[in-house]
């Protein structure tokens, strides 16, 4: 990687789950989780001026999380996330929040300017301010920085066109199998099946990989002639907050670090898993994931 970071963009969000409010938004989820392989990674965002924006830069201080997070005039975001019997997540994302407002700032064009890796979704861009923030940085990263877009679909918070200019400007695409339905239909090709599905993605938008996870079904890499597939193992779910993004993270940094689609994949299917077992999206992970 040779001093290049591995950049969560987005959303930084306290997840108030019923066993109280936990630190969450995929970036921070996913810079975390790349951290923990070794990594230089660093969470860009925006918080408040406010005390949930003082509690935030805390609790990434005390997970040892590099962070370029300007604070801003809105409040810092919350997510109120209910859990099915199945510990499986729904949420109520607040809107005009802090980081729908994050400033393409001096800092954060540093970090472009030094990404060896990024990691966004549609989420954060459901606002103009980050959405041409998320783009300006993309536009400031070195030709070899992996570009990769989690997708990460929530509400009604995505436009065709927002998923259109993303998923042109990415090298990956992960999604999940309700998203790829959801794509299917915005796109105007529902009656493909899965795999027809992402290799008409794969090849249409000329992607390096296309990362597709399907919950208990297991998960599956596409890349231009060659697939991927991984059984989920079978474990005692506590809460699927997070997992997605532990897989990403994952995926994301042992392919930084030389490892072959198949080795990531199998790692990335292995973390999630973990994660799945633990309470909360930053686990600390056993070093049988991260040596």
């Amino acid at each position: 990687m040779d001093k290049k970071y591995c950049v969560g963009l987005g959303e930084i969000l306290f997840d108030v789950l019923p066993t109280g409010s936990q630190l969450g938004g995929a970036p921070a989820n996913f810079a975390y989780h790349a951290g923990q392989h070794g990594l230089q990674s660093v969470a860009v965002s925006a918080v408040g001026s406010d005390l949930l924006g003082d509690e935030a830069l805390r609790l990434l201080d005390e997970k040892h999380l590099k962070y370029v997070m300007p604070r801003v005039d809105f409040p810092t975001g919350t997510v109120q996330v209910e859990l099915d019997a199945e510990g499986v997540p729904t949420y109520d994302i607040k809107e005009g929040v802090a980081w729908d407002n994050i400033p393409f700032t001096d800092d954060i064009k540093e970090v472009a300017a030094n990404a060896g890796a990024v990691c966004w979704g549609s989420l954060a861009q459901r606002n103009e301010v980050s959405r041409k923030s998320i783009y300006q940085f993309l536009d400031h990263t070195p030709e070899d920085c992996l570009k990769v877009f989690d997708i990460n679909l929530r509400q009604n918070f995505y436009t065709k066109e927002v998923i259109c200019e993303s998923l042109k400007r990415c090298d990956v695409l992960k999604i999940n199998d309700e998203e790829l339905i959801t794509i299917g239909r915005l796109f105007g090709y529902p009656g493909l099946d899965i795999e027809n599905k992402c290799w008409l993605i794969l090849g249409k938008y000329n992607l390096d990989m296309l990362v597709l996870t399907c919950g208990v079904n297991g998960s599956y890499v596409f890349a231009p002639g060659f697939k991927s597939f991984q059984e989920t193992p079978k474990v005692e779910v506590a809460d699927t907050v997070g997992a997605g993004d532990s897989f990403t993270g994952t995926f994301c940094a042992s392919i930084l670090k030389g490892k072959s689609i198949a080795e990531a994949h199998k790692l990335a299917v292995e973390v999630s898993a973990y994660v799945c077992t633990q309470h909360g999206a930053m686990p600390v992970l056993p070093e049988k994931y991260t040596k």
